[in-house]
């Protein structure tokens, strides 16, 4: 048993490596990675049976909270946040994003399965087409924003991500300029990412058929090895990205998401 644990370890060290990597050369959030990688690693060693998506989901959101930390500091020595958009739109995105957690929490793992399925599919269309909206109007009010922000907390709860997929194409919607809307969405993820971790650590708390380590359905033993090896590699991947060409990258990174999707949907 302890050269499978120190092998799972290494596993999750690696999906650290990986998603710091694709985070720092892309700008995007790794949950998309880690929760169908992660599903994949607990389902194949027997581990939180019938409960992995909700583990694997806990454990992402609470990953989030290293790559956001350091994202939002070098968007913030750059002066590209909008920290009043932040302070406005927290409170929904808090509100939705623990509720979110709470309710997803006693879902059935196959209803979370098929949620999570759904939005890799249209997160890959997304990034394969590059999709920026034209901007239509300018930002709505408190209670607008409010309801924006729990409308991307909850669905970010449900798939374990820091919600920059759905808050860039917001902010870019109303006419935030694309690279302070992808920094302001570096913020965001943070109170997403504790929100979200705090809804899953509490509505699994109770549970007795955790694997040993969880806390809640946050899985330490994955979070710490996701969270060390992303650290390493995003500064990496940050350097990458200045000497490649985004838009090709992109589209692997799409194709990527494409085959973890339908990986999903050969074991249900």
């Amino acid at each position: 048993m302890p050269e499978l644990a120190l092998a799972l370890l290494a596993a999750y060290v690696g999906l650290g490596l990986v998603v710091g990597f694709v985070a720092g050369l892309l700008g995007v959030g790794g949950g998309l990675i880690i929760v169908p990688v992660l599903i994949l690693l607990l389902h194949a060693n027997g581990l939180a049976a019938g409960m992995e998506p909700q583990l694997a989901l806990g454990t992402s959101l609470a990953s989030i909270l290293f790559t956001s930390i350091a994202s939002v500091r070098a968007h913030h020595r750059h002066g590209a946040v909008e920290w009043p958009l932040v302070r406005r739109i927290t409170p929904g995105v808090v509100l939705g994003t623990l509720g979110g957690a709470m309710v997803a929490a006693q879902m059935p793992a196959t209803v979370l399965k098929l949620f999570f399925v759904a939005f890799l599919f249209y997160a890959a269309v997304q990034m394969w087409l590059d999709f920026k909206p034209a901007p239509h109007r300018g930002l709505p009010g408190c209670a607008g924003t409010t309801l924006a922000g729990g409308v991307i907390g909850a669905v970010s709860s449900w798939v374990g991500i820091g919600g920059g997929t759905l808050s860039v194409p917001f902010m870019l919607w109303h006419n935030v300029p694309l690279h302070r809307a992808i920094a302001t969405s570096a913020a965001i993820g943070f109170p997403i990412a504790i929100a979200g971790a705090a809804g899953y650590l509490l509505g699994g708390w109770n549970e007795t058929d955790l694997p040993s380590g969880s806390l809640g359905f946050v899985y330490l033993p994955a979070f710490a090895g996701i969270a060390l090896g992303s650290v390493l590699t995003a500064p990496l991947g940050a350097r990458t990205a200045h000497r490649l060409p985004v838009r090709p990258l992109k589209r692997v990174f799409a194709l990527l998401l494409l085959a973890l999707a339908l990986r999903m949907v050969w074991t249900f």
